[in-house]
């Protein structure tokens, strides 16, 4: 297989911005962990490998359990294992990571609303569009996670 592109060196600028809406995201005020659970549950849905093992590394490091990470992609079948606020920052992630499929339900945002209000639900959106982006980026540059040592 032959390595693709390197965004950053070749089109560094393009990547700064990028860069720039995660600083955004960095800066909200989704905490460290729910932010690394909204890149993972994205990664997944979009079938970036690179991105989903190293935002699980991350979780990990945040001290998520790894029967809450393994569970992440069954999240509604998972029982109680996450919170109400998880598992609407769950299905916002995936409605918009889906977004040809029906965009952000009415449903959905007004729950986001009542319970995280306009600027946070705003800060999700947003943190859910910028993994969406790196995980384009990472597809189709055939990014692969590095095996760590045993």
């Amino acid at each position: 297989m032959e390595k693709r592109l390197n965004m950053s060196k070749v089109a560094p600028k393009a990547y700064m911005a990028l860069d720039a809406l995660d600083k955004f995201v960095i800066d909200s005020e989704i905490s460290l962990l729910h932010r690394e659970l909204i890149k993972i549950r994205a990664s997944q849905i979009n079938g970036c490998a690179y991105c989903v093992n190293y935002h699980a590394l991350d979780a990990r490091k945040l001290g998520e359990t790894e029967q809450r990470i393994y569970l992440i992609a069954v999240w509604r079948e998972a029982g109680k294992i996450f919170t109400e606020e998880e598992k609407l920052l769950f299905a916002i992630t995936e409605e918009i990571t889906l977004i040809h499929q029906s965009g952000l339900s009415t449903n959905l945002y007004n729950q986001a609303i009542e319970i995280f209000g306009e600027l946070k639900t705003a800060q999700i959106i947003m943190a859910v569009i910028t993994i969406n982006a790196w995980n384009r980026i990472g597809v189709s540059l055939e990014m692969h996670p590095h095996l760590l040592p045993e």
